[in-house]
C-alpha cells in the first residue's frame, strides 16, 4: 500500500495552482544537453520520476547530472565515457530512445535498446529509424538482445519527409542534423509548442535551425556552448488536469503561468462545453456553472486536441449533460481508465465508428484485420461514488484521481509511481485546491 493515494472526494476544487516545468520539454532539453561542450544549466525542471530515471541512464552512462537548487539541473557531458545505454533503466522510460544523437557525436558508434515507458500503443519506431537512415545513420536491429546499433559514417545530410508528423522524431532528427553537413531539410515535422523550445535552446547555444510550418531547415555547425542558465517552459499537459478537475467539481482555478494559445483547441472545448476561461495577470481562470454540455472530441497531434487531455476529458463529460464521444486518433491503447471510471458508476461504452480511410485517419500505423476501439460514448451527468482504482498510464493515472476527488466517498487509488512519473507535488497541488488526498506510506 505505499504506492497509494487515498482520496475523500465531493468536495469544490478551487484556487490556485503553479505549474512545473514541462516533462516532454525537460527530458529532450537534458539529453539535448549531452551535445554541448561545457556543462549546461536548466532551470524549471520539475522533480518527477521520469526526469530520476533520465538520471540514471545519464550517469550510467559516464556524463554528469544534479540538481543545484530546487528545480535547477546542470549537466557537465564532459565525462560521457560510455555508448551503449542500460536495459534496465531504458525500459522504463521511452525517451531513452533519443540518446541515440550525443551517443553517436561523442563515439560514432552507439547501442540502444528499444525504448520503455506506458503501454498506450505501439508507438512504432519505423518512422524514426527510417528518417536516421535517410540522413546517413547505418542502424540495424538486433533481435536476439533487444538493441539497436547505430553508425555514424560521415557528418548527416540530407532531407526527410515524416508519413506522419512524430513529436519524438522530429526532436531525435534535429538533435542528430545540428552537427549535419550543410543543410538538412525535415519536413511534415510536429507542431508541439516543446519542440520550438528545444530549437530555441539549441539556437541559444549556436545551433542554426530555422522552422517555417512544417518544414524545419537546419545548418550544421561544429560545436554548441552556453553560459547563460535556459528556462524550459510550462507543463500545459498538467495544466489540462487541473482545470478538468476543478471544471468537474463546479469549482474556479487560476493556473499560473499558462499560454492561452499552447492550449487553444482546450480552450474552444471547454466555452462549447459552457464553461469560461479567463485572462489574468498570472495565467488563465477556469470557470464552471453546474449544467455543462456534452461535446464530442477526436485526438489528434498540436495545434488539435492532445491525446494526453482525453482521458480527463472524459472525466469532466461524465458530468455534462448528454452524450459526448471521444474518438482516439493517436495511440490505440488510449482507454485503460474506461473500465475503472466504471467502478465509480460512469456511464461508458464503447461504440463503432466507421472510418472511410482508416490509414489517413489515425496517426498510428492501422493494420487491416486488427480489431481496434478506438471511440467511446459517456452519458452524463452521473453521480460518481468511490471505489479501488489501479493506474496503468501514466495520463489514465491523473484522470482517474480526478474522478475519485469528483465522487462521493472514499477512494484508494493504486500504482501511483505511474503517475508521479509526469507530476510534481501531485498531492501538496491537490491539497491546495482544496481536495482531501494523502499518499499512503508517506
Amino acid at each position: 500500500m505505499d504506492d497509494s493515494f487515498i482520496i475523500e472526494g465531493g468536495k469544490k476544487l478551487s484556487g490556485e495552482v503553479k505549474l512545473s516545468g514541462a516533462k516532454n520539454a525537460a527530458l529532450k532539453m537534458i539529453i539535448a544537453s549531452l551535445l554541448f561542450e561545457e556543462k549546461v544549466t536548466l532551470k524549471n525542471i520539475p522533480r518527477i520520476k521520469d526526469v530520476e530515471e533520465l538520471f540514471h541512464l545519464i550517469k550510467s552512462l559516464g556524463a554528469k547530472a544534479e540538481f543545484i537548487e530546487d528545480n535547477t539541473l546542470e549537466i557537465d557531458p564532459r565525462s560521457l565515457n560510455k555508448n551503449k545505454v542500460d536495459l534496465l533503466h531504458a525500459s522504463k522510460i521511452r525517451v531513452s530512445f533519443m540518446l541515440f544523437a550525443p551517443l553517436l557525436y561523442k563515439f560514432s558508434e552507439c547501442f540502444v535498446p528499444n525504448p520503455g515507458g506506458c503501454r498506450i500503443g505501439a508507438r512504432p519506431i519505423d518512422r524514426i529509424i527510417e528518417g536516421m537512415k535517410s540522413l546517413g545513420i547505418v542502424i540495424d536491429y538486433n533481435s536476439e538482445n533487444g538493441y539497436y546499433q547505430a553508425k555514424l559514417v560521415t557528418r548527416p545530410e540530407g532531407k526527410y519527409c515524416f508519413n506522419k508528423a512524430s513529436h519524438t522524431g522530429t526532436e531525435l532528427l534535429i538533435m542528430i542534423s545540428v552537427f549535419g553537413k550543410g543543410k538538412i531539410i525535415l519536413e511534415n515535422c510536429a507542431h508541439e509548442p516543446e519542440i520550438d523550445d528545444l530549437i530555441n535552446f539549441l539556437n541559444k547555444g549556436g545551433a542554426k535551425i530555422f522552422k517555417d510550418k512544417d518544414t524545419i531547415r537546419i545548418n550544421g555547425v561544429k560545436s554548441l556552448s552556453l553560459t547563460e542558465p535556459y528556462r524550459i517552459v510550462t507543463d500545459r499537459n498538467e495544466a489540462i488536469t487541473y482545470a478538468c478537475m476543478s471544471l468537474s467539481t463546479v469549482g474556479e482555478i487560476l493556473i499560473a503561468d499558462l499560454k492561452r494559445d499552447s492550449i487553444l483547441s482546450f480552450i474552444d472545448k471547454v466555452e462549447k462545453a459552457g464553461g469560461t476561461v479567463s485572462d489574468d495577470q498570472k495565467g488563465l481562470i477556469f470557470r464552471a456553472d453546474r449544467g455543462l454540455r456534452s461535446v464530442d472530441i477526436e485526438t489528434s497531434p498540436h495545434p488539435g486536441f492532445m491525446t494526453d487531455w482525453q482521458p480527463n476529458w472524459a472525466v469532466l463529460m461524465t458530468q455534462a449533460k448528454g452524450k459526448s464521444v471521444v474518438v482516439e486518433r493517436v495511440f490505440e491503447n488510449r482507454f485503460s481508465y474506461v473500465k475503472e471510471l466504471e467502478k465509480l458508476g460512469a456511464k461508458i461504452r464503447f461504440i463503432d465508428n466507421e472510418i472511410s480511410d482508416p490509414e489517413k485517419y489515425y496517426f498510428f500505423n492501422y493494420q487491416e484485420g486488427v480489431k481496434y476501439t478506438q471511440t467511446i460514448e459517456i452519458e452524463g451527468p452521473i453521480k460518481l461514488h468511490g471505489g479501488v482504482l489501479k493506474i496503468a498510464d501514466l495520463r489514465a493515472g491523473a484522470s482517474l484521481a480526478a474522478a475519485a476527488l469528483l465522487a462521493n466517498g472514499q477512494s484508494v487509488i493504486n500504482g501511483v509511481s505511474i503517475l508521479e512519473r509526469g507530476y510534481e507535488s501531485f498531492v501538496e497541488k491537490v491539497r491546495g485546491l482544496g481536495g482531501e488526498i494523502k499518499k499512503i506510506g508517506v
